[in-house]
């Protein structure tokens, strides 16, 4: 931690807190503070979060290599997201690309694998290239990196989720109320013993919020969760069929539909099922989230919520754009979600010829 006696000191534009002060506070050489400020090998995490610390006491901000360095990077774009193990942001990044590079802008890419430890830390060091604009994964930054970020007085866009106080600007979804129209369906078709499977609770956000806006949505019509079962960080085929098979031998009380966190989840799912001898949906329903790919090649159709991905991916592009250039634009865009009924839950509808 920084010495508290450390005050940030007012200058004036040509007597800025320079590198060399802020290694000779922390008692290191200019280099392990260049090292610390763009996040390379050559320290350990301590004595980085250290310098880091002081830097920010102090009120430094590095130059970045001179005035043409700084003048080249305006065209740089950061963008976080949790993984790249997942057609999700893939296809938001797919969206954001075109635009960006349509507009002459180039992106640098880092993974948070889901903490904000990891999403502080390159902050600190994207911050220091001096970019454009920034785009953050969700909604749910901690409290030093938005203030940190406000202080830059920066663009920055929150895609994926919604908030209606953003760091900036905001192009999303609202997660929980895609969990809540999912519990009015399955309630609709007759469902009044769900169970929820997902990942560890606080590991994921939105899916917090999807689990949360499916319970409430119960709640209106009486109706409670036979299980809410969580399954390690995992959101893959395996997870789901993990959850399954713990959920069937677990859970005294049985059930007549699960809801998925998403679909690579469901599909796992429904392998499991399946290999108990339960047909679906006859005795039990399931549904995912998102609309992956793989639901329109699988022989049984997911009901899942279609995710505008591509979609948010360009007008958040767009919109980031418009604030890095100064056009001024509402600062949060919510995008639907469409509820797509599936083979995978009942219907009044009858099913295709071929199935029954």
């Amino acid at each position: 931690m920084a010495d508290p006696t450390i005050r940030k000191r007012r200058r004036g534009p040509s007597n800025r807190v320079t590198i060399d002060e802020v290694a000779r506070v922390a008692g290191v050489s200019t280099m392990s503070v260049s090292r610390a400020m763009r996040g390379v090998e050559g320290l350990s995490a301590e004595r980085r979060a250290a310098i880091l610390d002081i830097a920010r006491a102090l009120g430094y901000e590095p130059s970045s290599l001179a005035g043409s360095l700084a003048a080249a990077n305006s065209t740089l774009i950061g963008v976080s997201v949790p993984t790249l193990n997942d057609e999700v942001f893939g296809d938001i990044f797919d969206g954001m690309r075109t635009v960006f590079t349509r507009y002459g802008f180039q992106t640098v890419f880092d993974t948070t694998d889901y903490a904000r430890k990891n999403e502080d830390e390159w902050i600190e060091r994207i911050l220091a290239w001096r970019p454009a604009g920034l785009v953050l994964s969700g909604v749910d930054q901690s409290r030093q990196a938005k203030e940190r970020l406000r202080a830059a007085r920066i663009p920055v866009l929150q895609i994926w989720d919604v908030t209606y106080d953003p760091i900036d600007i905001c192009v999303g979804i609202d997660h929980e109320a895609a969990g809540h129209a999912m519990a009015d369906h399955l309630l609709e078709l007759g469902y009044r013993r769900p169970a929820y499977i997902g990942v560890r609770k606080g590991f994921d956000a939105r899916a917090e919020k999807r689990a949360k806006g499916f319970k409430r949505g119960l709640a209106a019509a009486g109706v409670e969760l036979v299980a809410d079962k969580r399954i390690s960080n995992a959101r893959s085929f395996s997870a789901g069929e993990d959850g399954v098979t713990a959920l069937l031998d677990e859970v005294p009380v049985e059930t007549d539909a699960i809801y998925f966190m998403n679909d690579h989840m469901a599909l796992g799912g429904i392998i499991a099922c399946e290999a108990r001898g339960m047909k679906i949906p006859d005795d039990i329903g399931i549904a995912g989230f998102n609309d992956l790919a793989l639901n329109r090649v699988l022989p049984l159709r997911v009901t899942t919520s279609a995710t505008p991905r591509s979609t948010m991916g360009s007008k958040g592009a767009q919109a980031l754009i418009a604030r890095i250039k100064g056009v001024k634009r509402d600062p949060v865009e919510v995008l639907p979600v469409e509820l797509k009924p599936g083979l995978t839950t009942r219907s009044a509808i009858p099913y295709p010829s071929g199935r029954s």
